[in-house]
């Protein structure tokens, strides 16, 4: 459906740090908004420099632990509004759990089947930015891997593997599994390795789009600090930083794409907030399908235009009011 490759291709460096996405390879011992507000600042030492559109802000796509690390797409100047839309999309986490007492580990993935994949209800930690009220969750795959050879850990530390809903809690999840069992339990490690259509690794989309892994902090700084150092020479030198930069167009892949009709008089209305109506839709026989009070990406060509709310059917009522629109 779309060439997230051209689209990159078609924006200057200065468009994509104001429009973009970088997925952080997050360390440990720092939390989700220093990994953020670093990259902010390092951001910020390029104003003044070259871009007249100043990325000033950046947002978190969804916390992790300071002991967690893994996947951490952070969202680059106008792209923080986007922040919303990526938070609750679906998780993908490795790590290693530890059983207070050894444990029949033939039986264990049943017990897991059993109770802990589906919806399943949680109550976040003492520890956590939410208030502590039950909750429900979705776990899709809960999977042990592998379990420790050593003598004095065997059938006690485990490998595991969760893919799950956005805003589970996984070391509530190995808790609990622990208490199910009697023997209680705890994790060691985590790291996630998908957050929606971020991914630790390069992948390549249906459409054969090459969507980067998760960037090191480390080469993040020195492909900034070489932007800076040339530019300031009048030399452009920014493969290494155009390459990590992810644009946020991705939005695309999590909701239903609406496409506008080639109208320039009425582009110009839709990019100050005019609502859509079914007359204004290209693909107007499957947007007649989607659900009222969906939320879908609206686009002309390959400009994304915003994100939009499903009103209703009738052709001559409203049919999407936008929530975020990119001028």
């Amino acid at each position: 459906m779309f060439n997230l490759k051209k689209i990159k291709e078609q924006k200057t460096t200065e468009e994509l740090l104001n429009f973009g996405i970088l997925n952080i390879d997050k360390p440990m011992r720092k939390t989700s908004f220093e990994i953020s507000d670093y990259i902010r600042k390092k951001i910020a030492e390029l104003h003044g420099i070259k871009s007249k559109k100043k990325s000033r802000k950046t947002s978190h796509f969804g916390t992790l632990d300071p002991q967690v690390t893994g996947v951490l797409p952070v969202a680059l100047g106008r792209a923080v509004k986007l922040t919303g839309f990526f938070i609750g999309e679906d998780k993908t986490y490795v790590g290693v759990g530890r059983f207070h007492q050894p444990v029949e580990m033939e039986n264990l993935q049943e017990k897991i089947n059993e109770k802990f994949l589906g919806v399943v209800v949680q109550k976040p930690p003492v520890k956590s930015s939410v208030k502590r009220q039950a909750r429900e969750r979705e776990v899709y795959d809960f999977k042990i891997l592998e379990t420790s050879e050593k003598e004095s850990e065997k059938n006690k530390d485990f490998l595991f593997y969760v893919k799950c809903q956005g805003g589970t809690y996984v070391r509530k999840l190995i808790s609990d599994l622990g208490e199910e069992l009697g023997i209680g339990g705890h994790m060691l490690e985590l790291r996630r390795v998908e957050a929606g259509p971020f991914t630790e690794y390069e992948k390549e989309d249906e459409n054969e789009n090459n969507v980067s892994g998760c960037v090191s902090l480390y080469d993040f700084e020195k492909a900034i600090d070489e932007y800076k150092r040339e530019v300031e020479k009048g030399i452009k030198k920014d493969e290494k930083l155009r390459e990590m930069i992810i644009p946020a167009e991705i939005v695309y892949e999590l909701y239903p794409v609406l496409r506008l009709k080639n109208n320039p008089e009425k582009v110009k209305q839709f990019l100050t907030g005019k609502p859509l109506y079914l007359r204004d839709i290209e693909n107007y026989q499957e947007a007649e399908k989607i659900k009222p009070d969906s939320i879908v990406s609206v686009f002309l060509g390959d400009r994304f235009i915003g994100m939009y709310r499903i009103q209703g059917k009738n052709e001559q009522e409203i049919f999407a009011k936008p929530e975020f629109v990119y001028n």
